[in-house]
């Protein structure tokens, strides 16, 4: 729903806020909306007169960092991130305040005395993906790495550390990934190669649909663009069925 929009990007899933959406939109672009993900509260002390945060809005009551000085305050707090939405000071809620008033009401805070921000996260588009890393339990710890190896996401079962793709998956990729281009406006290898897992498994479009909404539902293709990319990657030269 809107009211859960901290904030758009154009062209972009990442939280990039030199792609924040502004006024012009062209035909071709593709809009995404970061939704909000998890609260977190931090207890800030006000040791210099600036906290070195750059706030912005979104025009419908919700505050957010646009931008953290290096060395700053803030900068120092590891928890505190670019995206983050302020949604209250010392459990006073802000929402429905723009960007200015609550840059005054920061500024105001006394120095010295410790206040707490409580925060709302942009939700992350991937964050189903674990960290790259092998646990003690992994069969294949102590082995040589051959360089190559992918995290294979499936729509039934976890995730898996395999090896690297084949030349028929790199060739399916890289079809997938002009697609995105052509579609969506974006490059991203890591996207394709995921949705071309994705089709593998999938004996036809209606369950790619389902499979794809699974692992990147935040995404929500167009039907047109999923029966391409299960095109691209099953009947390459065929065509779609």
């Amino acid at each position: 729903s809107p009211g859960q929009i901290l904030f758009c990007t154009l062209n972009t899933h990442k939280v990039d806020m030199q792609k924040l959406l502004g006024g012009q939109i062209g035909l071709e672009d593709f809009i995404f909306a970061h939704v909000r993900g998890e609260t977190k509260e931090v207890e800030v002390t006000k040791t210099e007169d600036a906290l070195g945060l750059t706030i912005t809005d979104n025009g419908a009551g919700y505050a957010f960092i646009k931008r953290i000085k290096e060395g700053s305050i803030i900068n120092r707090l590891q928890t505190v991130c670019v995206g983050d939405s302020i949604e209250a000071i010392n459990d006073h809620s802000i929402v429905g305040c723009r960007h200015y008033e609550v840059a005054r009401m920061l500024r105001e805070l006394p120095r010295a005395q410790p206040f707490t921000l409580r925060l709302v996260q942009p939700k992350k588009a991937f964050d189903m993906i674990g960290q790259r890393t092998r646990s003690s339990k992994s069969p294949g710890e102590g082995r040589v790495a051959s360089g190559k190896e992918t995290l294979r996401l499936r729509a039934q079962g976890p995730a898996t550390l395999e090896e690297g793709p084949s030349p028929f998956e790199e060739e399916a990729a890289r079809r997938v990934d002009d697609l995105l281009e052509s579609y969506m406006g974006i490059r991203d290898s890591e996207l394709a190669s995921t949705m071309v897992e994705a089709a593998k498994e999938s004996p036809g479009v209606a369950q790619l649909a389902r499979g794809l909404d699974s692992v990147l539902g935040e995404f929500a293709f167009p039907p047109e663009f999923v029966a391409e990319v299960w095109g691209a990657v099953c009947h390459p030269k065929g065509g779609q069925e």
